[in-house]
Order: C-alpha cells, then structure tokens, then sequence
C-alpha cells in the first residue's frame, strides 16, 4: 500500500519510527492552529466523541494540511456514506470505532479504497484541490489508510480475522473501552495487567500480520513506553484535555501562592 502514497505518515513507518499523533475534539479554528503550531506527524479529527461535525471538519482540515501533519478523522461509526464524505473533503486517513468482526473491518477498507480495490465512490470534491500533488484513483487508493479499532472483548477474540483482511492499513486500540469491556475502569494509560497484556497481544498480531498499530495514550510519557513496545502511532491527550490541564495548574498555581503569602 505504500506505493506511490503520499501519505506522510507511510514515509516515516518506512524509516522505522513511530509516529505522533495528536487529537482534536474541539470544533475551533485557534485551538486546532495552536495544534498545528506543535508539529504533530498526524492530527486526528474525533467526529465520534469529539463536537466537530462535518462543517467543522471544512475548516479543521485546511489548517491541519497547511502544519504539514497528515489530517486524518475518527468518524462516528462504521458508516460508508461518512467516510466517503470525509475522505473527499481531504482526510488522508479513517479510524473507524467499535469494529468487532472481520466483515465490519472488510467493509471499512471498501469504503476508503476505489475500485477495484474496494467501493468508494469517485468524488473528492476537496480533496483534488488540497491534495499534495495529482489527485488520482491510484494515488488516493495508495496514500489513504484505514484503521479499524480495536476496543471490546468481542473484537479482541476475532482479532486474527480482523487482521487478516486485505487492504486494511492498522488498528487503532481504544484502551477505554477496552478495559470497560474486560469490567476495568475505563482510562488511558493502564497499567492493569489484564489490559497491558491485551494490548501487546493485539500489538503482536498487527506485526504477524504486517499491518501498523496505533494505541491512545493520555500522556507523553505513556506513549514513549508504547512506543517502546513497538505501536507504530501514538496518541497523546487532546485539545481539549490540553486546555482542561492548563487551566487547571493555573488556578491551583494561584491559589496555593496565595496561601503561602498569608
């Protein structure tokens, strides 16, 4: 699939290194360009639990592009007609949640691939005018990738089918819902056992499988023990949870100098 791609992300899978991914759940041009400004390999738009909708992505993804970052977009379910919209509006990538069988992952590669490689319809409205170089059938179906998340129980006992399927790029584990599923507390950076091992076990069937692997993490120092483990891509926080931290080490900075002088 690497061929003629013009994805970013390919060329750095291609050199051995894991990529940055960063998450935007807010619908706002200042926040997404404060994003850009960090140089993320990868900004992911979150249309599942994230507030921007398909309006929203019109404006996220120009200011995505012009950072240098491959623009890619968590749409809200397994639904061909939201991914074929968003892949003509410029996304170089789909992550599809709650994925649990093979036929559902088989589904989600024929939507992000023209035939005869998949089902896409032929209309990139925006994406010929914003992609970086000739927009074509090839080099869409070379350059898109297709990730299917991994994040329930049911999911991870089919997960050698899933892998299996042609065309499909990574998964993408939700360890939210993973540990929800396995009756832990839903969070990013387990260190429960049951779901660390989960993730290596997921982590390894992608390798055997010669397909990539990403993981959500919810700090930087997670992400460069997941990277360790050999994950191909790594998330870190988001917008929102960035703003959420920020402010809140500000109040409490204030509050406790406060103190301190009384």
């Amino acid at each position: 699939m690497m061929t003629n791609s013009i994805n970013k992300l390919h060329g750095i899978w291609a050199e051995g290194r894991c990529a940055l991914n960063g998450w935007i759940a807010a619908p706002s041009a200042i926040t997404a360009q404060a994003m850009a400004a960090a140089r993320w390999d990868a900004l992911t738009v979150d249309l599942q639990h994230g507030t921007a909708d398909y309006h929203d992505l019109l404006t996220l993804l120009p200011i995505i592009e012009a950072s240098g970052s491959s623009p890619l977009v968590r749409v809200p379910w397994l639904d061909e007609a939201i991914i074929m919209r968003v892949l003509d509006a410029g996304a170089m990538g789909v992550i599809a949640p709650m994925i649990e069988t093979p036929d559902q992952a088989a589904r989600l590669v024929a939507a992000c691939r023209y035939p005869p490689e998949g089902g896409r319809s032929f209309g990139p409205v925006r994406a010929r005018l914003s992609w970086p170089g000739d927009y074509s059938v090839a080099s869409a179906n070379a350059s898109v990738l297709a990730f299917a998340m991994i994040e329930t129980r049911a999911a991870v006992e089919a997960v050698d089918d899933i892998v299996a399927v042609p065309g499909l790029s990574g998964i993408y584990i939700g360890p939210s819902d993973l540990a929800l599923s396995y009756g832990h507390p839903p969070r990013f950076d387990s260190e429960v056992a049951e779901i660390v091992e989960l993730i290596a076990l997921i982590r390894r069937k992608t390798s055997e499988a010669g397909i990539r692997c990403g993981l959500h993490c919810g700090s930087s120092a997670y992400a460069v023990k997941a990277a360790g483990w050999g994950m191909d891509l790594v998330t870190v926080g988001s917008d929102a949870r960035f703003v959420e931290a920020g402010a809140a080490e500000a109040t409490t900075a204030f509050r406790a100098g406060l103190a301190v002088q009384r």
